[in-house]
């Protein structure tokens, strides 16, 4: 399992913290195969976290991180979505 680290820049700062909240829970409650997701917003890019399995250069996450963000940001935008980190989760057996 991996934990991937995806930024996505140009989002309409009126729309980010909203967006932010609604992507957390599309992936809560509708992609329950990506553990430990967190999407933030700091007032410039989303940062979505997920751990996910069998996806090593985290474009399956990429492909989704990308349809949630067409659904909740309705206006258009000029931006992109780039991995930031990718990094083995390691199981401490807690």
């Amino acid at each position: 399992m991996d934990r991937v680290v995806l930024v996505c820049h140009g989002v309409p700062a009126a729309s980010g913290a909203e967006a932010a909240l609604d992507i957390t829970a599309e992936f809560a409650e509708h992609r329950p195969w990506q553990k430990q997701v967190s999407c933030t917003w700091d007032g410039k890019r989303l940062t979505l976290q997920a751990d996910t399995e069998n996806d090593p250069k985290g474009l399956g996450l990429m492909d989704e991180f990308s349809d949630c963000i067409s659904a909740y940001i309705v206006e258009g935008f000029d931006g992109g979505i780039a991995v930031q980190s990718i990094s083995p989760v390691v199981d401490d057996g807690v």
